[in-house]
């Protein structure tokens, strides 16, 4: 098995420029909009849920406590809209 960097002329393909984390251009001087523009991607791609998520510690099996009360919570909701679609209220 020949090694690649020994072929003459090979050269490794590099990745196109990848900004790690987010930034943001500043034009004409205009911070303000700068900032704007930077709080609407961190609001997009969620990074201060994730950060506060992995703040502390938390046990699998409290995440999947948690995974199940939420999915029991929705269950209810629907159940609750069907009941009211249908017209049977419950009193």
């Amino acid at each position: 098995m020949k090694k690649y960097r020994n072929k003459r002329g090979y050269k490794k393909k590099r990745s196109e420029k990848k900004s790690r984390g987010l930034c943001v251009d500043v034009y004409n001087n205009n911070v303000d909009g700068a900032l704007k523009v930077l709080k609407k991607k961190v609001k997009e791609s969620k990074l201060f849920l994730e950060l506060r998520k992995k703040e502390y510690y938390q046990k699998p099996s409290d995440v999947k406590r948690e995974k199940r009360a939420l999915g029991r919570l929705r269950n209810q909701r629907r159940q609750m809209e069907a009941e009211n679609k249908s017209g049977n209220f419950r009193k």
